[in-house]
């Protein structure tokens, strides 16, 4: 199952990398876009869902990590990382999506740099 990460800036300049474990979020979003906060939580909202919930129907649990980064997208959103400056204020305090990528999973137990290596002294 391929997943995304993408890299949004808030309007205080403050950028956050973020993950998702299903390229559901590339329906939602476009690279370069700027998006109203409260558009662009519950657009990360219902894509992390959706992308939790493929891994729900593929593995039979839902994926913790998006689940995470939406609750680390909310917390930005509604601690002050959302910059109350005039200009961000008459921006509406948009968020842009600066970045998007696909990767495929990697197993870590099938991973080598990852294995722990047992060696006899």
């Amino acid at each position: 199952m391929p997943v995304m990460h993408f890299r949004i800036r808030w309007p205080d300049g403050v950028e956050a990398n973020c993950y998702s474990p299903s390229t559901v979020v590339s329906e939602y979003f476009a690279v370069g876009e700027s998006y109203a906060v409260g558009d662009f939580v519950a657009r990360s909202r219902e894509a992390l869902n959706i992308g939790s919930q493929r891994v729900r129907e593929k593995y039979g649990f839902a994926c913790s990590a998006a689940l995470d980064q939406l609750a680390r997208i909310e917390d930005d959103a509604g601690r002050g990382t959302v910059c109350r400056c005039a200009r961000c204020a008459r921006d509406r305090a948009r968020a842009r999506l600066t970045h998007l990528s696909k990767r495929k999973r990697i197993c870590r137990t099938s991973n080598p740099l990852r294995q722990r290596r047992n060696i006899s002294a």
